[in-house]
């Protein structure tokens, strides 16, 4: 029985190694590539088809010296989910059609929603021996918060001649991952889901990730 137990304990730890996460993402995305025509109606979408090439663009606040190698991160994962749609940026920026700008936030919380928001002190005890003598030595115990992060990404593409805004992304996702490529990288999968003609309205849209 004990040989048994052992390898069902071995089995569940190998499985648990080799499984895989899930990141759940609430994405919203607005597409917007004809201009309004005078009367005020919306012209026949003009959808852009692949290959397509862009330059990234930058917030001010993105271009100062320590926000700009986490834009530069963030950018190289931008790029690389744009190329599995056939958005490459262009050897010459300037002559770009395409400028997309890719901003991330990160909240972290203490505990999660559903955490009990008061801590709760555990009254526990020890055996401590001493001279000769055994005695119980009463300890308190506060048991540690395991932080709550919530993470957003946005995508804008705009137009580079006129500057308008043609397409606009974003994907939500909340939980106890640590921050990883891979996480941010399944976000903006999720983020750019159904570009350049994505469906209407809200939706989840689910990654799994190896563990």
């Amino acid at each position: 029985m004990t040989r048994l137990a052992l390898a069902l304990l071995t089995t569940l730890a190998l499985a648990g190694c080799a499984g895989t996460y899930r990141v759940d993402n609430a994405v919203q995305s607005y597409a917007h590539w004809s201009a309004d025509i005078p009367t005020g109606a919306q012209a026949p979408a003009a959808v852009p088809q692949a290959p397509q090439t862009y330059r990234f663009e930058r917030l001010p606040s993105q271009r100062e010296r320590g926000s700009a190698e986490d834009q530069n991160r963030l950018e190289a994962w931008t790029r690389t989910v744009l190329e599995t749609h056939g958005w490459t940026v262009a050897e010459a920026p300037a002559n770009a059609p395409w400028r997309v700008q890719v901003t991330a936030t990160t909240v972290r919380n203490a505990r999660s929603p559903w955490d009990d928001p008061w801590p709760s002190w555990r009254f526990r005890g020890q055996v401590v021996a001493g001279n000769g003598y055994f005695y119980w030595s009463p300890m308190f115990v506060v048991p540690m918060d395991m932080p709550w992060y919530e993470r957003k990404v946005t995508v804008v593409i705009r137009d580079a001649a006129s500057g308008r805004v043609v397409y606009e992304t974003q994907a939500g996702h909340d939980g106890r991952w640590n921050s990883t490529p891979a996480l941010w990288q399944a976000m903006l999968q999720a983020a750019l889901n159904g570009f350049p003609a994505p469906p209407s309205g809200p939706r989840q849209v689910d990654i799994d990730l190896p563990r």
